[in-house]
């Protein structure tokens, strides 16, 4: 109990720190911004409107609600929004409304929810949403990594029902970049009175089998021993250039620790920044550990693991480049995937996807220094005996290399592409060429490095056309029981969305403890495969001098439907 009391302690420490620090962080954060009503006020044709300066996170609902005016007003203040839609640091205005109109505004909203609530004959309800097809277009929602079905709804202000109904939805997992129709406030669908009273049983069935799922998960662990865990991260926790990335690996890591300290395990953690403390404090500091995770930097990590004792295991959280210690020394974890790891898989998947005939088109990038890209996924392509014709181009020559490319593909079989760069101008530019060849009637697959799907110019429409496929280290299934359960105990904890970097720091906080609960002192030599949040763990070693790696990996597919599915 002292333990837990002292875990608890740090959470409550965290949360003040992410409080005094979280504006001058330099990474991401989700934490929602809060609107403030602008004392700037500017006239407009004779009007005046108050002057708002959108923040990071705003959303239109939630600057309607501040200002007390609603959406369509708004759009009628700023007519070009709809096509612009909100920007970071961009200038909005804002009618000022008397009360007499404030009071209007309600009454009409109350009225239009009356309104969809009174019962309709089948044949109404059917006809309703076609006759407002006609006049009015639905709005289309990309979803974020972060976002849930009741985020959305909550947003535009309809039911979740709704959403699923407009979109054919079977049930409630999105996924990210997936694109949805947000049917109007008004729309009333055949059942909609119906369908949030069916879900509760089945809701309530899930959630029993989930619970079911976790004590099978925990029934068979010894918590008979005290596991002591440390943290080396470069926080540069000073209170003036906080490292956020670290900081949401940390907090992501305490949720872990308080699960398992909930739990009955006794964990005595030890917090070490990198940053401000000296390496002789750091090291003096980890010698009796079970478990060291850290420190980030492949550099840090080589001096650490010559100055622990051979028996400490050492835990690579964040480089995939420290794969290369694995070869010499054999009680380091290496947790990220490599991207060799990576290439490899996408080549095993292709060859089992191809049949007679398939042509395999290798995209190149002329004059690029990404050597590495090329040389592992053409190895990777090799090893699976996979034949390629090579094509190289640099980006200038790109509105002249339809024809050549066309020359080389198939009309009776599959095209499969392989774009060999991590170079967003020059990947965007082979998926416009794809694009256009699939209006040709080509039978296109394309395969990329995973980084393709962070890059922010490619329209993601043109990743579904070319039938987009990745191996991938790192993806969220926000379906998932256990990931809806994190997501909620870290908004409850911090008031903010946790990042991969959260993820990433609870699926491997989580997994050491308890992979030491279970098998003792000698837990490094007995690691299993196991599924989390983020990632899938599955390690290997070439023999006992030899460290271990992660080739765990995630198969994405971006198919038609804007459908982004996990195998």
């Amino acid at each position: 109990m002292d333990n837990l009391k002292k875990i608890l302690c740090r959470l409550i420490l965290l949360v003040v720190c992410f409080t005094y620090i979280g504006q001058a962080a330099s990474a991401q954060t989700y934490e929602a911004a809060p609107v403030t009503v602008s004392k700037e006020k500017v006239k407009v044709d004779g009007k005046t409107y108050y002057s708002h300066i959108v923040l990071e996170k705003q959303t239109l609902y939630s600057i309607s609600k501040a200002y007390e005016v609603s959406i369509d007003d708004i759009y009628k203040a700023n007519p070009n929004l709809k096509e612009t839609g909100l920007k970071k640091n961009g200038i909005i205005l804002i009618p000022i409304l008397s009360k007499a109109e404030i009071a209007a505004n309600a009454r009409q909203q109350e009225t239009v929810q009356e309104e969809a609530l009174q019962p309709k004959s089948v044949e109404e309800q059917k006809e309703q949403p076609k006759k407002q097809e006609k006049t009015r277009k639905r709005k289309v929602h990309t979803v974020k990594w972060f976002e849930d079905l009741d985020m959305i709804a909550e947003k535009y202000g309809v039911s979740v029902t709704a959403i699923m109904k407009a979109n054919n939805l079977e049930g409630r997992k999105l996924s990210a970049r997936q694109k949805l129709e947000i049917p109007f406030a008004d729309e009333i669908f055949e059942d909609d009175l119906l369908a949030d009273e069916q879900p509760a049983e089945q809701v309530e069935q899930e959630k029993q089998t989930e619970e079911n799922e976790e004590e099978q998960d925990f029934d068979s662990f010894l918590w008979d021993r005290k596991i002591n865990l440390s943290l080396i991260l470069p926080l540069k926790a000073d209170g003036q250039q906080c490292s956020r990335n670290n900081m949401d690996f940390y907090a992501g890591a305490l949720v872990a620790v308080r699960d398992l300290a909930e739990e009955g395990m006794d964990i005595d953690l030890k917090l070490f920044d990198s940053a401000l403390q000296t390496q002789a404090a750091v090291y003096e500091g980890i010698g009796h550990s079970d478990i060291v995770i850290g420190p980030v930097s492949s550099a840090d990590l080589e001096r650490t693991l010559k100055s622990v004792p051979h028996s400490c295991p050492v835990v690579s959280p964040l480089d995939p480049k420290a794969e290369a210690l694995a070869a010499e020394f054999n009680n380091l974890i290496q947790i990220p995937t490599p991207h060799r790891i990576q290439y490899e898989d996408l080549a095993k998947w292709m060859k089992q996807q191809m049949r007679k005939d398939d042509q395999v088109l290798f995209i190149t990038e002329k004059g690029s220094r990404d050597n590495a890209t090329v040389s592992m996924m053409r190895e990777a392509l090799e090893s699976q005996g996979i034949s390629i014709k090579p094509f190289s181009y640099s980006i200038l020559e790109g509105r002249n290399v339809l024809g050549p490319l066309s020359g080389m593909m198939s009309l009776t079989a599959c095209n499969r592409f392989v774009v060999a760069s991590e170079s967003e101008a020059f990947v965007n530019d082979v998926v416009r060429n794809i694009n256009l060849l699939i209006h040709n009637k080509y039978d296109v697959v394309l395969y990329a490095p995973a980084k393709i799907r962070n890059f922010e110019t490619i329209e993601v429409e043109n990743l579904h056309n070319a039938n987009l496929h990745v191996c991938n280290a790192y993806n969220i299934d926000y379906n998932d029981k256990k990931v809806m359960s994190f997501l909620m105990k870290y908004r409850a904890l911090f008031n903010a969305e946790p990042s991969q970097y959260a993820f990433q720091g609870y699926d491997i906080t989580r997994y050491c403890l308890e992979m030491s609960s279970r098998h003792g002192r000698s837990w490094m030599d007995k690691l299993e495969d196991r599924k989390m949040l983020q990632s899938n763990f599955m390690f290997r070693r070439e023999n006992s001098d030899k460290g271990w790696v992660n080739e765990g990996v995630r198969r994405i597919v971006y198919g038609s439907g804007w459908s982004v599915k996990q195998y």
